[in-house]
């Protein structure tokens, strides 16, 4: 059982659909939380969940010192609409209130660009993680994502492991960031992308062609972020489209020619991104990642955000 959280949604990016925010907020009430914020996934604006300035107040609001922060700012969906509101919200407000505090900001898809640009302008640690509409709202939930995300907020450290075929023996220890491939790459060269030099990056993305994808690490690869990092992560790339010329060219293919263009180490099979079972992620959070003899990868990561009076979390392997 979890103790009783307060909860607040926010919608920073697509509108959703409303009767999947209903069953989230529905669950997490009947689970004993408090759920602020629901609004925000019923408005709509063009494509997006309000327009600009009132998805941007919605975020800014956590930096004002008059309003209690909740334990857990959860955004609804992702979609797109985040980058249009970078320039509007107030850093320096944002890094006063949330640097060093122990509220959780989760999300993933669209909001990587919240992540990241929190991490590079306010120095908050925020999580790749579950969502309100598809992840707790779903027609059916995934006990692994559930979980895994409580026990890594409940705690102040964590480790997970999962099945990968990359090479044994590598041991590296570095930042943890990153989040979906082409919203990472869209940062390039803006001051919203952190500068991180020997970390590890993991990367996922749907929906995206093979020869898309293959442009994307190649964008990382020629600015010279790829070759930087100490390791390489590969999440869940859900539905990505083969190549009707040539089928033989496939994300197999891809994951071959980035291992052939760079010393990094890429590691694959890390169950994260627009899939059922995703694990929760720190971005922004010290890590170590090492890959074991039977083509077991261990990540363990600490400096996050936790909620410190929450009930003790299992420390167990995922």
């Amino acid at each position: 059982m979890t103790s009783s959280l307060t909860i607040q949604l926010v919608a920073p990016s697509g509108f959703a659909d409303p009767q999947a925010v209903q069953r989230g907020v529905d669950r997490l009430q009947r689970a004993g939380h408090r759920v602020l914020g629901a609004e925000a996934g019923l408005r709509r604006y063009l494509r997006f969940a309000g327009s600009d300035a009132v998805r941007a107040e919605e975020i800014n609001r956590l930096g004002d010192p008059d309003v209690p922060l909740p334990d857990v700012v959860m955004a609804v969906r992702g979609g797109y609409g985040a980058h249009r509101i970078l320039p509007l919200l107030d850093y320096e407000a944002l890094r006063a209130r949330l640097a060093g505090s122990l509220c959780v900001l989760v999300g993933h898809s669209d909001f990587t660009a919240i992540n990241l640009a929190l991490n590079a302008r306010a120095d908050v640690v925020s999580f790749a993680g579950p969502m309100l509409a598809y992840d707790f709202g779903g027609q059916s939930t995934s006990g692994f994502t559930i979980e895994h995300f409580w026990n890594t907020v409940r705690a102040p450290s964590r480790r997970v492991t999962w099945e990968t075929r990359a090479e044994t023996g590598i041991d590296v220890h570095g930042m943890l960031w990153g989040g979906n491939l082409a919203v990472v790459c869209s940062l390039l060269g803006t001051p919203y992308l952190p500068e991180v030099d020997n970390g590890i990056l993991f990367i996922e993305d749907v929906f995206e062609p093979v020869y898309r994808i293959e442009r994307l690490l190649y964008q990382l690869k020629l600015s010279g972020v790829l070759d930087r990092q100490r390791a390489i992560l590969l999440g869940d790339f859900s539905g990505y489209r083969g190549d009707e010329y040539d089928p033989a060219y496939d994300l197999r293919a891809v994951v071959s020619q980035l291992r052939s263009i760079t010393d990094v180490p890429v590691i694959g099979g890390l169950p994260f991104g627009h899939c059922r079972d995703k694990l929760t992620l720190p971005v922004g959070s010290r890590s170590r990642l090492r890959v074991h003899e039977g083509g077991r990868a261990e990540l363990a990561f600490s400096g996050y955000p936790f909620l410190a009076a929450a009930a003790p979390a299992a420390q167990s392997a995922i």
